[in-house]
């Protein structure tokens, strides 16, 4: 028991906690990872790195990019620094990537408790790793893979050393410290900037004394510093081929630090000082009295904290502590990556902010859990002597413990209370993404290929982050876009086909859940191929009118008195003729080269009202012949979800809709 009483042996302890609700967050509540699809970009890297890899080559590139990768040539490599997806493959390597969310949530407690206990002492580093595990955006952004918790994890160890190197006149610390700003500046280099910076103006004016030692022990944590930005060029001048171009720059020049015109990926903004004002208020409001512990409680925590300090007399150490609450906002200020996680700034439900907080600002979460210790520690020392002041002696004890019990309470459910609701909110997306991928749980996708769909653009892992390629693009399963499909099945001849479909808006943090369907796929290869179409057409029908278009040519037919289309597709090498009940006149299209011919039969309730099967059949000319894919099919209600959001996925239909189609050799 008197072990329990240490600070450090307290510390240690709530860091091990952190770091196990940490590993059960990551399992329970994202399991299929967040809103933010830059996870998939770490996950693929560390893969990457595991193998030895710094690049990918895929067999059809256009069919195989993942998201936020750089295509150059013919290989690909992301636009992030590989530190943080090195740490994540330290989990793989350990037994699953998720097990670095633990280890590196753990190593943020303890360093916490270190950078506080130099800057202050041991009872308030206590005290501050518990204010920073309760705090919403460190469990939030700790549970994720992400890179600011990994970028933190080594400005906290930049802190804690270079506070003890300070202190000590320790040469290795000092060292330390230099590594580990060399390491977050590697990660997040505009993010260590921010970091470090205040601890600079520090040492700088602990060089005003000229003291030998003091320089030279500073002189090891530059060069420390600086081992680290020579990795990062050395790593650019690999990658890049330039030291001074970064692979973010080679994927969007537009989209670093600056004012003025910002653009990635074709969305654009001018970014002007009003409109970063606007944002980083609404984020440093969010950060406040949402997103640190127990929210405005833990806030007026820190600026009781902060007043007590300033009252005795702050020190340098403690100011280049409190520096990182002016240098991260205002740093921030300078980047428009602020305005866009807020998204529209009218709607607070909008933008990444509101399941993952404001994590630009993550850094700032250290100072003000240290201050915010600080204001506890003065307030309950406060509330003590007010007590025994005031009360008799037989009833101190008996006074402080219940405060004690009512302080503990009030925080703690304020503490929890504003945990729960990003926890909760993140869940419901989950909630939707279990549902979405079902039917590759269901399935055994051993020797697969799975063609994906592209509803947020021509990207792997651009929503679906949960379904991702090996390296080598040689795993049991395969992902493809369905651009140049026949070129990847060429690719992987010997496979099982599969395409994964869905019907509705793939919007899962509005609580809007799919409808998901993996599609069998076969190939149909010879002189002319038939596609046999079925559909049901309800009672209240009156008839159907049929299309059928390729290369911008359409051809038309309308069908009456029937409850069931059956309907026949003829393609070979010029033509694609359209047979079946009801169809009297002659109905054809051109056979395009390497495209998809497009059956559309909508069904007329008399009034102009209706629905519309489709039926998109991809066709690529040979030498001998056609060869076709399984038919993709959709029931569109509403012609806006055409074309990518209005899957047929059988027993989710109701009015006798119902579809089928397959594809044959047709004898010549």
């Amino acid at each position: 028991m008197n072990r329990l009483r240490r600070p450090g042996v307290q510390a240690g302890l709530v860091a091990l906690l952190g770091g196990l609700a940490v590993f059960a967050l990551a399992h329970v509540v994202f399991p299929h990872h967040t809103t933010n699809h830059d996870e998939g970009v770490y996950l693929q890297q560390a893969a990457m790195l595991l193998e030895g890899h710094l690049f990918m080559y895929p067999p059809v590139e256009e069919s195989f990019r993942p998201w936020f990768f750089v295509a150059d040539g013919e290989r690909l490599y992301p636009k992030y620094a590989p530190v943080p997806a090195a740490m994540f493959a330290v989990g793989k390597l350990l037994g699953g990537y998720r097990i670095a969310l633990g280890l590196i949530s753990t190593g943020v407690l303890a360093l916490t408790y270190h950078t506080v206990r130099e800057a202050f002492d041991a009872r308030t580093g206590v005290v501050a790793t518990l204010l920073m595990f309760g705090s919403p955006l460190f469990l939030i952004e700790a549970s994720v893979f992400l890179s600011y918790m990994p970028a933190t994890l080594w400005n906290l160890g930049f802190a804690a050393a270079y506070l003890h190197a300070d202190r000590t006149g320790s040469r290795k610390t000092a060292a330390g410290a230099g590594l580990s700003i060399g390491i977050a500046f590697f990660a997040r280099p505009y993010t260590a900037v921010l970091f470090a910076t205040p601890f600079i103006v520090h040492a700088l004016w602990r060089l005003r004394t000229r003291d030998p030692a003091r320089f030279k022990r500073l002189s090891v944590t530059a060069v420390g510093g600086l081992t680290g930005v020579a990795a990062t060029l050395a790593y650019n001048r690999v990658v890049t081929g330039s030291a001074l171009l970064f692979p973010y720059e080679v994927f969007a020049p537009q989209d670093g630090p600056g004012f003025g015109h910002r653009e990635i990926l074709g969305y654009s903004r001018e970014f002007t000082p009003a409109m970063s004002l606007d944002a980083n208020t609404e984020l440093l409001w969010k950060l406040l009295t949402q997103w640190v512990v127990a929210g405005p409680l833990g806030t007026v925590a820190a600026a009781v904290g902060l007043g007590a300090v300033a009252r005795r007399g702050i020190d340098g150490r403690q100011a280049a502590l409190a520096g990182v609450l002016l240098t991260v906002p205002l740093g921030n200020g300078y980047f428009w990556g602020t305005v866009n996680m807020l998204g529209d700034l009218s709607d607070p439900t909008d933008g990444l902010v509101s399941f993952l907080g404001p994590f630009y600002h993550l850094d700032m979460l250290v100072p003000l859990t240290a201050f915010g210790a600080v204001g506890v520690i003065a307030v309950s020392r406060r509330l003590h002597q007010l007590i025994t002041e005031r009360v008799s002696a037989d009833r101190v004890r008996p006074a402080l413990l219940a405060v004690a019990l009512c302080g503990a309470a009030l925080g703690g459910s304020a503490a929890v209370t504003t945990a729960a609701e990003p926890v909760s909110d993140n869940y419901q997306v989950t909630q939707q993404l279990e549902r979405a991928y079902e039917p590759f749980e269901e399935r055994d996708l051993d020797n697969t290929l799975v063609l994906l769909p592209t509803p947020y653009g021509d990207w792997l892992n651009h929503p679906f982050q949960s379904v991702r390629n090996d390296p080598d693009f040689d795993g049991d399963t395969v992902y493809a876009m369905q651009h140049r499909q026949f070129e990847v099945i060429d690719a992987y001849p010997d496979r099982n086909y599969y395409r994964y479909v869905f019907r509705g808006e793939w919007v899962p943090y509005l609580g809007l859940p799919v409808e998901p369907r993996l599609q069998p796929v076969s190939v149909a290869e010879g002189e002319t191929v038939r596609t046999d179409v079925s559909a049901s057409v309800p009672e209240q029908a009156a008839l159907v009118s049929i299309r059928l278009t390729s290369e911008g040519e359409n051809d038309y037919a309308t069908v009456t008195g029937t409850d069931t289309l059956d309907l026949q597709l003829s393609t070979d090498r010029d033509r694609t003729r359209l047979t079946g009940d009801g169809v009297e006149d002659q109905v054809s299209v051109p056979t395009p080269e390497d495209d998809q011919i497009t059956l559309i039969m909508f069904v007329d309730y008399g009034t102009g009202a209706g629905f519309e099967y489709r039926a998109e059949l991809p066709v690529d000319r040979t030498d001998e012949g056609v060869r076709t894919l399984t038919p993709r099919l959709e029931v569109c209600r509403d012609q806006r979800r055409c074309g990518g959001e209005a899957a047929y996925v059988p027993g989710t239909h109701r009015d006798g809709i119902g579809m089928n189609a397959t594809t044959t050799v047709q004898d010549t």
